[in-house]
């Protein structure tokens, strides 16, 4: 293999350039040089350990500054890295992470946020996570991964619980630590425990709520449950009134005496607000017996025998075809007998027929009669107006050649009624 022309064999200083017979190196080839060798160490996989304690609100930050070493920097210097880099969280050794493990990133250039809170279940088992950064830019990926060390509490469960409704934070900023920390320092102040700590934190959309529309900044809610180890106080108990009860039944806001101590940042619910009391819960748990795990003996398993008689299925198979042809052939002639033979259409049929051809003759013996409409239909005069008035038939009197009845004049046999003659003058 051919070495390159600044190193030496044999030559301990051929890396600084002091060597006898040496080449010094070329700025260009150190500023490679150095950036492999970056690359290389900025690739090996660091682990963080973290040691929450269970039913206590866990939450870990991850932050893209801290992820933006692993990739390579842009091509020319001094110029702000400012990529888009998601994450992808899964417990190691399977595709998805813990129950009660939750995370959470708006966008590709806002920090991913791990939180929940541990069970007793999972005391004194590391959890392994594995964090899978992605460069939206390079396409790059790094990973690492979150030992999670989860600890006994000294008095788990805290027996008095909480639970607030926030209408306007969303979880990502309720996560932050300063804005929690003055939540919680509000609710000590009203409830004046000695020890409160925040339990957990879900979003309203985990809970079956809307997606807020995007108009005047609105946000989706956030309920954060809190404990104590101290009753509730009398400003909490005042939910529970039958006033502000019928106040929340009919969609108004409750009076709260205390709720100005959390208006000035927080807008509460009050309606939604749980009061959970650990001490006065009647304990369901019900113990299991196990058994030994084995299942009764059911005998020594008898396979069928080898020398099995073979069965002909023709007489099944013509048996199953053929009754059910015979009846659809029976019903399918019935069927035809009543539909062609039996039919009572016929005889009126017939009937119709007759009665159309008589009509058919009397309108053909019609129309070659020679004999003239009456005269009643030919027009006349008013005897008062002397106005002509039309006949009953005015369409069609001008093609008559005689009328129905023969007037006085034209019949010869008729005794005509002497007229009464006047005597006297006027």
């Amino acid at each position: 293999m051919q070495l390159p022309r600044w190193w030496e064999p044999g030559d301990p200083c051929a890396w600084t350039g002091q060597g006898r017979g040496t080449r010094r190196m070329s700025p260009a080839t150190t500023g490679t040089f150095l950036l492999t060798v970056y690359t290389i160490f900025s690739k090996v996989h660091s682990d963080r350990n973290v040691y929450p304690s269970a039913g206590v609100l866990f939450v870990h930050v991850l932050e893209r500054e801290y992820f933006k070493g692993e990739f390579p920097p842009y091509p020319k210097p001094g110029e702000i890295s400012n990529d888009p880099i998601t994450f992808n969280t899964n417990l190691m050794g399977y595709p998805d992470r813990p129950g009660w493990l939750r995370y959470i990133q708006r966008t590709p250039y806002s920090d991913g946020v791990l939180y929940g809170s541990p069970t007793a279940e999972n005391v004194g088992k590391p959890t392994i996570i594995e964090i899978t950064a992605y460069n939206r830019r390079t396409f790059e990926t790094a990973r690492h991964n979150l030992i999670i060390n989860i600890m006994s509490a000294e008095d788990f469960p805290l027996p008095y619980q909480a639970e607030f409704f926030i209408k306007n934070m969303n979880v990502e900023e309720m996560l932050a630590s300063e804005v929690l920390g003055d939540f919680l320092g509000a609710v000590k102040n009203v409830w004046q425990p000695e020890r409160l700590n925040a339990i957990n934190i879900t979003s309203a959309l985990d809970r079956g709520g809307r997606v807020p529309l995007p108009i005047n900044d609105m946000k989706e809610g956030v309920y954060v449950m809190v404990g104590a180890d101290v009753p509730f106080s009398s400003c909490l108990r005042e939910v529970e009134n039958p006033q502000n009860q019928l106040r929340c039944s009919q969609e108004m806001e409750p009076v709260i005496t205390c709720d100005k101590k959390f208006r000035t940042q927080f807008y509460i619910d009050w309606c939604k607000i749980s009061l959970v009391d650990k001490t006065k819960q009647v304990s369901t748990y019900q113990e299991v017996i196990r058994g030994e795990g084995i299942l009764p003996d059911g005998g020594e398993y008898k396979p069928p025998s080898d020398s099995l008689k073979s069965r002909d299925y023709y007489t099944d198979f013509l048996i199953t075809l053929a009754v059910p042809s015979a009846v659809a052939l029976v019903l399918f002639l019935i069927l035809a007998y009543i539909m062609c033979c039996r039919r009572e259409g016929v005889i009126q049929l017939v009937h119709h027929s007759a009665i159309q051809k008589s009509t058919k003759e009397l309108r053909d013996m019609s129309k070659n009669r020679e004999i003239a409409w009456p005269l009643s239909t030919l027009p006349v005069f008013h005897p008062v107006t002397g106005e002509l008035i039309r006949p009953l038939h005015a369409d069609s009197y001008e093609s008559t050649n005689m009328p129905l009845m023969q007037t006085q004049q034209n019949l010869p046999h008729q005794t005509q009624i002497p007229q009464q003659q006047t005597t006297g003058e006027y």
